[in-house]
């Protein structure tokens, strides 16, 4: 059973007098999705018993852990503190790891300015029922097995806050120490980062210019290429 990802704008609320720890939904119930799923309220509710019977959550990563290889990208990011259903969602509180360290310290950053403005759930489908009239979600998920939930940069719902975001970090791509944290960020490792940067950013430079919109395309063309590979 492969594991599938959902992905969802959210608010971050950052709890006062402590530092990288911040609440938001990792799930919202009854909203149809990019993939024209719909999750039902309770779906979570056994795979969130199992998990509190091991004595632990599922992982928080960055962009689902990456998938280059690098082992960075694979460790978590932080570490969630609740996780319980409500009438929206899945409701959860986390804290970020390292903040006194370069990476912990530019995801702080991100969550807080915006421009990491996404959760994604990595689960597996148990049960669910397929749509079968028009104007019916494609799928309605009764319950799923919920394997991680990352803090991510574009999530797929709401596109047009998604749009801003995407130009909020695409403007931000002023120079080869900007672009290399922006596809560090997009979850590529950090070698591939550099490789990328070292060898690439010249040329994609003179195409750009200081043209916001040329900056967009080229995150957008990052991105697209990130979701073809994966």
């Amino acid at each position: 059973m492969s594991t599938e990802h959902r992905a969802l704008d959210f608010e971050i609320k950052f709890a006062a007098g402590g530092k990288g720890t911040f609440s938001g939904y990792g799930a919202v119930f009854g909203n149809v999705d990019s993939h024209d799923d719909v999750i039902e309220r309770g779906a979570f509710a056994k795979s969130l018993k199992d998990w509190k019977a091991r004595g632990k959550l599922p992982p928080m990563l960055l962009q689902h852990g990456g998938f280059f290889g690098a082992v960075d990208d694979m460790l978590p990011i932080g570490k969630w503190t609740s996780m319980e259903e409500d009438a929206r969602g899945l409701k959860v509180e986390g804290e970020l790891f390292a903040l006194g360290s370069d990476r912990g310290q530019y995801i702080h950053e991100g969550l807080k300015s915006g421009a990491l403005d996404g959760m994604s759930i990595g689960y597996r489908a148990k049960r669910f029922t397929m749509g079968t009239r028009a104007g019916e979600p494609r799928r309605t998920l009764h319950e799923v097995d919920l394997v991680e939930l990352s803090v991510v940069l574009f999530p797929s719902n709401e596109e047009a806050r998604v749009g801003q975001a995407k130009s909020n970090m695409a403007s931000a791509i002023k120079d080869p120490r900007a672009f290399e944290k922006f596809l560090r960020v997009a979850g590529f490792s950090r070698a591939f980062a550099k490789t990328v940067t070292a060898s690439g950013f010249k040329a994609a430079a003179g195409t750009r210019n200081s043209n916001p919109e040329r900056r967009a395309e080229l995150a957008r063309a990052i991105q697209a290429a990130r979701r073809s590979l994966k």
